[in-house]
């Protein structure tokens, strides 16, 4: 498949498809091979987890992100972001958790039984 057509089918630019696949391919979930459309995946899907492909595409790795100059002189911008923290761990750990449980295989399998179901 050509970043194109992958591009066309999730309506977004092609440009986009590819930065995606170069996050894939570093993180050496994907080989490419120059002159040939397209990417192949670098290990087995049951080796591949739903968190190897989040933690490959995201820039700073977590979930939610916080103002990182708060008002010191408010008390609640003075406090908010420890506050804050400790909910977002807990959330992007519950998350990271679960991508970590969930394989590409498992995602393929799961789109088939929706699909013939």
């Amino acid at each position: 498949m050509t970043s194109e057509f992958m591009a066309g089918s999730i309506g977004v630019n092609p440009v986009i498809v590819r930065n995606v696949i170069g996050l894939l391919r570093k993180a050496k979930l994907l080989q490419t091979q120059q002159g040939v459309p397209g990417a192949r995946l670098a290990q087995s899907m049951e080796d591949v987890t739903l968190l190897d492909v989040y933690q490959a595409v995201r820039d700073d790795g977590k979930l939610f992100s916080i103002h990182d100059r708060p008002n010191p002189e408010c008390s609640v911008g003075r406090n908010i972001q420890s506050t804050l923290e400790t909910f977002f761990g807990e959330a992007q750990k519950a998350m990271e958790d679960r991508l970590s449980r969930t394989t590409l295989r498992q995602v393929i399998e799961l789109n088939q039984l929706e699909r013939d179901g």
